[in-house]
């Protein structure tokens, strides 16, 4: 069983910079595809990035390349993810999630999930 436990998140003034873990237990990074959405009241689970379970490729929404970047550690047991020049549209709950497929970017077809946290970014 896969268990993922995601950093607190917090307020950030526009422009600032944010980093978020993602511990995983139960299985090491190496062995799922890691993904991270976000999610506003009222919408659905939005797609923001993503790395393959070989840790050698990733992928980010349009909205956030360029500013937001995520990486494995070499142990395979955390995810990082920087949030940099963020923007009042960035504010959402965000999910680490991972799967034991290859990598995708819809979120139903992810089997784990962390429990969420909150990102709110003031102008």
């Amino acid at each position: 069983q896969v268990q993922l436990v995601e950093s607190e998140g917090g307020l950030v003034q526009a422009g600032g910079s944010l980093r978020l873990s993602c511990a995983i237990s139960g299985r090491t990074f190496s062995g799922v595809a890691m993904g991270w959405f976000r999610q506003t009241p009222g919408k659905e689970r939005q797609f923001v990035a993503g790395i393959t379970r070989s840790g050698s490729n990733t992928d980010y929404a349009d909205s956030v390349k360029g500013r937001f970047s995520i990486s494995g550690d070499n142990a395979g047991q955390t995810v990082y993810r920087k949030m940099n020049s963020l923007k009042p549209e960035d504010t959402a709950v965000y999910y680490c999630a991972a799967r034991s497929g290859p990598f995708v970017t819809t979120a139903s077809r992810y089997d784990y999930w962390g429990r969420g946290t909150q990102v709110t970014v003031s102008s």
